[in-house]
Parts: C-alpha cells; sequence; structure tokens
C-alpha cells in the first residue's frame, strides 16, 4: 500500500483518536487539572510505544515529558518533533458554542480546546510516522519525539532538561509546529519569533475597601492610580515609554520590509478576521511590521473592585493587572523585565504602592532561511501544497527554539499548519480537517526529504 492510500484510508482512524486526546482537559495553569493533564502525557506515551517507538514519560519539577526514539540508522540525519500537549484554560465558558472538552466538527473545523494549540499539529507528526512506518516498512530518518506539558506557562522546567540530557536529544535537524500558515492552503515556514517578558503588577493604596462616600477624594483610589500607571505605558505615537526599551532592538531592513509586501496580508481582511475597526501602534511601522519585527507592550488582564452584579460603591484597596511584552532580536527578556519594572513604579502615583512580579519570559529566536535545512523543507512543503512556501516571522513566543538552537546546535524548522484565525486560546478553538489531513501528509513529506541531507 502506498502512502497516499494509507493516509486516505485511514483518515476517519486517525481523527477519532485526535478527539481521544482533546477530550482530556490538560490545563497546566491549574493545579486541579493536574491528573489529566498527566493523562494526556499518557495517551501519547501508549500511542508512540504501540506504532514502534521507544517512549516514556519523564518526571521534571513540573508536569512530565514525553520522549519517544525511533533509530533507524547512524547513517541517517536525526529529527527531533516537539511540541506540547497542555492547553490554555476553557475561559469563558459562555463564549463557547460547544464544549470545550468535547470536540465536534462545525463548518469542516475540529473546535475544541487544543485543536490547533497545539494537540491536533503535534498529532499530526505522530500520525505521519505512523503512516511512514505503516506504509514504507520503517521511517526513511531517525525520529524523536519531545512533547512536553508546560508551554501554556513557558515551559519552566524545560530548559534545565535540556542542559541535562543534551546526548538524549542529539539532533541534526529540529521540527516544531506550534504556529500558523500565512493564508489557507499556503505553506509557511516562520524564521523569527519573538520573545516574552510577562509581568504581574500588585497595587495597594489602603489596608482595606472604602467606602466611596465616607472617603472618596480623601484617599488614593488604586484602581484610578493603576489606570494612570497603564496609560503612561505608551506615548501619543504608539512607542512604549520604558527607558532603554529599544536599545537593543534591531530594526526591520529595507529586504525585510520589500519581502513583507509580498506577503499576502490585507489590513482590511485583518480587522475583519479580528473583529476590530482600527489597527493603532507603534507610528512610521505597517501591521505587518509591527506584528511580526517590532517590540510590543500589552494588558493582558486587570481586576479590582467590585466585579459582581450590581452595585457596591467601595474604593477598593488592591487591583492587578498582567503586561507582557513581545520581544525581538537582541532584546532580552530579564533586561526589559528589570526595565518595565522600575518604570512602573516611577509612574505609580502618591499613595500607590506597587509590586511587579516576573512570571515568565522567553527569547526571541531568528532562524536563515538560505540554509539547507530549511530550502529542502520548502521543496518538500511546496510539492504537498503545490504552492510557493512563504518565509514569515510571528509575533508569538516558543522560548525552547533558543534552547534549541544554542543547547543543541541544530536547524530549528518552524512549519504551523493551523490558521492565525483558528481561535488560538479564545473560545470556540478551531483546527480546519483539510490542515490536520495536510500536517499528516506534510510532516510525512519532511522527514523523507530530510533523509538526504547527511
Amino acid at each position: 500500500m502506498s502512502l497516499n492510500e494509507y493516509l486516505k484510508n485511514n483518515q476517519s482512524r486517525q481523527l477519532e483518536q485526535l478527539f481521544e486526546l482533546l477530550r482530556i482537559p490538560s490545563i497546566s495553569t491549574d493545579s486541579a487539572y493536574k491528573t489529566q493533564v498527566r493523562a494526556a502525557a499518557a495517551y501519547l506515551n501508549d500511542d508512540l510505544q504501540r506504532i514502534g517507538f521507544s517512549s516514556s514519560i519523564l518526571e521534571t519539577a513540573g508536569h512530565p515529558l514525553v520522549f519517544a526514539e525511533k533509530l533507524v540508522s547512524p547513517e541517517l540525519p536525526t529529527v527531533l518533533i516537539y511540541g506540547h500537549y497542555d492547553v490554555q484554560p476553557a475561559d469563558p465558558l459562555d463564549l463557547w458554542e460547544s464544549d470545550p472538552f468535547e470536540p465536534v466538527i462545525k463548518h469542516d473545523a475540529i473546535i475544541a480546546r487544543g485543536a490547533t494549540d497545539d494537540k491536533g499539529q503535534v498529532f499530526a507528526h505522530v500520525k505521519a510516522v505512523e503512516a511512514l512506518i505503516e506504509a514504507n516498512g520503517d521511517l526513511p530518518v531517525n525520529v524523536k519525539f519531545l512533547i512536553e506539558g508546560e508551554e501554556e506557562i513557558g515551559s519552566p522546567s524545560l530548559n534545565a532538561f535540556i542542559v541535562a540530557h543534551k546526548e538524549k536529544l542529539a539532533a541534526d535537524i529540529v521540527v516544531i509546529s506550534d504556529g500558523a500558515m500565512i493564508a489557507p492552503g499556503v505553506p509557511s515556514i516562520t524564521y523569527g519569533l519573538k520573545g516574552l517578558a510577562y509581568v504581574e503588577v500588585q497595587a495597594k493604596a489602603a489596608g482595606h475597601d472604602l467606602h466611596s462616600g465616607a472617603y472618596g477624594g480623601g484617599v488614593p483610589n488604586v484602581i484610578n492610580g493603576l489606570a494612570k500607571i497603564i496609560a503612561g505605558l505608551h506615548d501619543e505615537n504608539g512607542r512604549v515609554t520604558v527607558p532603554g526599551f529599544y536599545d537593543d532592538v534591531v530594526d526591520i531592513s529595507d529586504a525585510e520590509r520589500e519581502a513583507f509586501k509580498r506577503v499576502p496580508f490585507s489590513d482590511e481582511a485583518f480587522k475583519e478576521e479580528t473583529g476590530v475597526t482600527a489597527t493603532p501602534g507603534e507610528a512610521g511601522y505597517s501591521v505587518l511590521e509591527r506584528v511580526w519585527a517590532r517590540p510590543t507592550l500589552d494588558v493582558n488582564g486587570i481586576s479590582g473592585g467590585w466585579q459582581g452584579e450590581g452595585s457596591k460603591t467601595v474604593i477598593a484597596a488592591k487591583a492587578m493587572a498582567k503586561i507582557s511584552c513581545r520581544l525581538v532580536p537582541n532584546q532580552d527578556p530579564q533586561d526589559i523585565t528589570k526595565k518595565l519594572s522600575a518604570h512602573i513604579k516611577a509612574l505609580a502615583p502618591e499613595g500607590v504602592d506597587v509590586d511587579v512580579i516576573d512570571l515568565h519570559g522567553g527569547m526571541p529566536a531568528m532562524t536563515a532561511i538560505d540554509s539547507a535545512t530549511i530550502q529542502t523543507a520548502a521543496s518538500a512543503l511546496k510539492d504537498v501544497f503545490n504552492k510557493d512556501v512563504v518565509f514569515a516571522r510571528t509575533g508569538g513566543t516558543i522560548p525552547v527554539v533558543a534552547d534549541f538552537q544554542q543547547l543543541l546546535g541544530a536547524d530549528v524548522v518552524l512549519v504551523g499548519f493551523g490558521l492565525e484565525s483558528d481561535r488560538m486560546h479564545s473560545p470556540n478553538e478551531k483546527f480546519d480537517l483539510i490542515n490536520f489531513y495536510k500536517g499528516i501528509e506534510a510532516s510525512a513529506a519532511l522527514l523523507s526529504a530530510f533523509a538526504g541531507l547527511k
């Protein structure tokens, strides 16, 4: 049986297996789901063992990792496939059109939490190696899997694991599918990822909540103060006001600007997709340039005071905000966190005390698109999709990419099978059926093409 015949004949089984994985609420950020997180790891471990890999669940200080390998020959290249089985919380639940952990098919797409981020994409690779073994008798290259359970909380255990197990993880090429294609049916390779600095700001102004009639006008209002701090983090031109924020930024080259203009991107389509009516941001840069290649600062959450139904006339004692900075090459998360913390404290009004907590971060990463590995991958993807590959940068962060580059010395290929419109991290997350199946086909093509690189 040919590979194409095998893939066609096994689509329904592959889909049902993915559904089984999606039904497991592996929410890494919530300790109440610790058992379910481990169950997702066990599901993948069992499936990899079933198809002939030496696979095991490896413990970390947090959630476990799944490591699997099938070594065919020392004469062949070794490909390490990385992904994650943990997912974001499903909240707000009332905005889901169906149970987030009971996958359904709607408009030819799988609707479920984790459908595209990242269970659907990493499982496409698992099904690809299964198909290659079943159709051809073995793999065309040596393959290793490293599938973690903490990506959605910043991969706190992963760097130490890689440092301690460099020989176990040794590979010529790392393949990661935790992103998106630039447009439906357009194969894309991401060559630039932003880094991340994420903080929580805790503000306090009184010992307890105060009656707004009895104390209003006489005491600091912590929510007003936090709002003033947040408003002061950007100037009228959309630039971040943190001193030194742009000191190490590598600006967009003229060649990249010209390449960005050739990308199939429309400001109007972007607005329609996101449901916004305007695209404000740093002056002097296009929307795509800002999203892909300029550092940003965004408030991701804010709370304080009365949140329930109806009114409660209080002046809150405490308020909180969560802030993320997406960083570009040469910016360092620890440096930016330090500068951001100092600036937030400097902006705090009289009587408002702030504490800035470093939650997590990740380094930005870039890949040379003219390398043999990237060009081989581009040729393989073109054969599958019958279209030239688009090379793209992204505003997303995958902290482990820089670790793989620096610690393993491997070429990293970032090839997404989803779409930016798949509502990752949002209600009604989806993964188009065609992209799941094309992902399996593309993964098999990549592994076959990489066989000629050694």
